[in-house]
């Protein structure tokens, strides 16, 4: 964590000081009449997407919820090792670890031969090596108030307006904020005389209002999918028993009072039961009104027998039907129009994707929804890319939640099933054998590793993935231990990026030394710091800070006794701020610890190095050679728009031969965004060409 850069001040450092744009009356109800993004709902998608947006005090945000309040009970609890790779770019990783319930384990419980219940297997819920985070069990409620409070210390003090749902959305043809929104006052205001719809005017809205998404039906979008008409209860309790993992997930079958999914909580007494309350007629339209709190505990009591229950305590309890649902599009463009205009609403969340509790991931995929479109969003209103990027959200998300929906299909209809009976095996049935298989196999899934980017503008072909096999191409940025250079401070190399909208460019050194110029390492520092194709160069805007869109950083071979900052790149200990200080916190070296070192923990190739390219959500966008120099300029010409002229540009892309190159960027939309800071992006570009690499090899220095 980096501050005092635009002067000392006491206090708090995570509090950062309000931006002059700040509404102080944020949060009151009252509404402005336009808005660069209205978010719809304080779920887990909506208030991840709000809390990237919070980071921008020029793009002009408001979050209103139905609710009268900010959620306190029940809902999801289950944290994928992936979600708390995204809660640390929020500076929030160390609480939500030191808060959750650590799942350690899980332990699987079939009928025993003799009757009852016995242990049939017991497996380690994340393999070694998947990620430094645990998985872990934090209320739903809880994981929203990190949010929340890290918005309210954001530069634009940023918090929802309750009491406040949308009945419809609609697109007009024109305008700066076309999208029209209808709003209602769910609280009390209208007894005071105080009218209950409110208009405002959006340039985007985004629908994270759940699966009765009043944004998704204004766009007449419909879920896709089937109920599986069989039914589960969830409660909340603080319970006596004798059953022994209570402690522990487990996973309980029994012969013939269906199955328990059990998740102890954080707090080290609170456990969440998921209790198999079987097959339901579809027609009963009153069955789910029949289940009462006494009711599930019975169930969970004959499942458990002959282990005891005894319930103190119910914090929350529910009732839902299992079912996998998807919607026809996660955004406003028809397919038919896909390519004549750019998306204005947008839905995210179970808006768009809806399943069971089982695998534990609704929450974490629709952070991950937020997330991918938060960046997005930030980048074309700050004048910093096409309005085309965000076409990219539904191509990628959906394709998520498909893989979701077929996973959760899977593994909910394995947690139903029946024991399989020995003397007839033909009666169908799942055995404990198989069922730990299931689960096995699905770890990486569940731990929320399984996403894969296709190859697109944000994601590039892998042809040089043999430079660094351990940073796939399309998947999530694998963090490892370095030392940093200037204080020998050990830390995890993806633990420095932030939930900023910024890239990441990490240059691994190749085998010459880094001090010399004619190093590879050293030649493409200079590239990015001297030439006038380097995308540093033509895509941060005049005036902003160095590294205001791209966050370079370098990963040597030698020992940090070995190497001195003196004699690095200036590139890489840039002058920042009012005060024009010095970074000194962008250069590593391996961690000494056996078996800890980057270079080998992550494939990369010691003799040529590696230039790793990550997306601002985390994801690996490109491995390249370090001479790739005009490779990477190309990649970010794709979806990136020219902040400053440099000499020639103009002429390059006039010529011929750099026609394709140049063609990929369009006119920005208008831009809300404050003039360039120190601290900040810039404003809209003055150029709207696309940068222009020389074809025919590398870029010389």
């Amino acid at each position: 964590m980096q501050f005092y850069l635009d002067g000392y001040r006491p206090g708090d450092p995570e509090i950062r000081p309000a931006a002059p744009s700040a509404r102080p009356p944020a949060g009151s109800g009252e509404l402005p009449e336009e808005v660069d993004v209205l978010v719809v709902g304080t779920g887990p998608a909506g208030l991840v997407l709000a809390a990237q947006l919070a980071q921008f005090p020029g793009i002009t945000t408001r979050v209103v919820e139905r609710r009268t309040s900010p959620l306190e009970l029940g809902q999801a609890d289950g944290v994928a090792c992936r979600t708390v790779e995204m809660f640390n770019a929020f500076g929030l990783a160390e609480k939500l670890v030191r808060e959750g319930y650590w799942v350690n384990e899980t332990t699987f419980w079939s009928p025993a031969p003799e009757g009852g219940l016995m242990r049939t297997g017991r497996v380690q819920d994340v393999a070694d090596g998947l990620s430094e985070y645990p998985h872990v069990i934090v209320n739903q409620a809880r994981m929203q108030d990190y949010l929340l409070e890290h918005m309210r210390k954001s530069p634009s003090r940023l918090e929802p307006d309750y009491g406040m749902e949308a009945t419809a959305i609609e697109v007009l043809p024109a305008g700066d904020h076309p999208v029209k929104a209808t709003l209602r006052r769910t609280g009390g205001a209208a007894d005071d005389g105080e009218a209950r719809d409110v208009v405002v005017r959006a340039k985007y809205v985004v629908g994270c209002d759940g699966a009765r998404s009043a944004v998704r039906r204004s766009l007449g979008i419909g879920l896709r999918g089937d109920a599986r008409n069989h039914a589960w209860g969830v409660m909340d309790l603080l319970a006596v028993t004798d059953f022994p993992d209570i402690r522990l997930k487990s996973v309980i079958q029994s012969a013939h009072g269906g199955s328990i999914l059990l998740i102890p909580r954080e707090g080290g007494y609170l456990v969440r039961l998921y209790v198999d309350l079987g097959d339901h007629d579809p027609g009963d339209r009153d069955a789910r009104a029949r289940f009462t709190p006494e009711s599930l505990i019975g169930a969970a009591q004959r499942i458990l027998h002959p282990y005891t229950l005894e319930v103190k305590d119910i914090a929350w309890w529910s009732v839902y039907e299992v079912g996998q649902r998807i919607a026809d599009r996660f955004d406003d463009v028809p397919e038919s129009e896909r390519g004549s205009r750019s998306p204005r609403v947008f839905i995210a969340g179970d808006a768009c994707h809806t399943h069971s509790a089982k695998a534990g991931q609704g929450m974490n995929v629709s952070m991950q929804d937020g997330f991918n479109l938060g960046w997005k969003l930030a980048a074309v209103l700050e004048g910093r890319s096409p309005e085309s990027l965000l076409h990219t959200y539904a191509q990628e998300r959906r394709a998520v939640a498909q893989e979701l929906i077929d996973f959760d299909l899977r593994w909910s209809t394995a947690m139903a099933a029946k024991p399989k009976d020995p003397d007839s095996p033909g009666a169908g049935g799942i055995d404990a054998q198989e069922r730990q298989r299931l689960f096995t196999e699905g770890g990486r899934f569940t731990a929320g590793f399984a996403t894969e980017y296709a190859p697109g503008p944000l994601t590039g072909s892998g042809e040089h993935q043999s430079l660094a096999t351990g940073f796939p191409v399309g998947q999530r940025f694998h963090s490892a231990p370095v030392i940093r250079l200037a204080d020998a401070k050990p830390l995890g190399l993806g633990h420095v990026a932030e939930a900023d909208g910024r890239w990441r460019i990490y240059a691994f050194a190749d085998a010459d030394d880094p001090q010399s110029p004619e190093s590879g390492f050293a030649r493409l520092c200079a590239f990015l710091a001297e030439s006038e194709h380097s995308p540093v160069r033509l895509f941060t805007p005049e005036g902003a800070d160095s590294d205001a869109v791209f966050d370079v950083r370098a990963v040597f071979q030698q020992d940090h006794h070995t190497l001195e900052i003196g004699t690095m790149p200036q590139f890489l200990t840039p002058r920042k701020g009012p005060f024009r200080l010095v970074d000194y916190e962008k250069m590593f070296t391996p961690d000494p610890t056996p078996g800890q070192d980057i270079f080998d923990a992550r494939g990369i190739d010691r003799a040529r190095g590696a230039v790793v390219v990550v997306r601002p959500d985390q994801y690996v966008a490109a491995v390249l050679p370090l001479d790739a120099h005009q490779e990477l300029g190309n990649f970010f010409a794709q979806t990136m728009l020219v902040q400053r002229r440099l000499p020639d540009s103009s002429d390059l892309c006039r010529r011929g031969d750099r026609a394709p190159l140049c063609s990929v960027v369009t006119t920005p939309a208008r831009s809300s965004a404050p003039p360039p800071t120190s601290s900040g992006w810039g404003s809209s570009p003055k150029a709207s060409h696309a940068a222009a690499i020389p074809t025919g090899g590398t870029s010389s220095v």
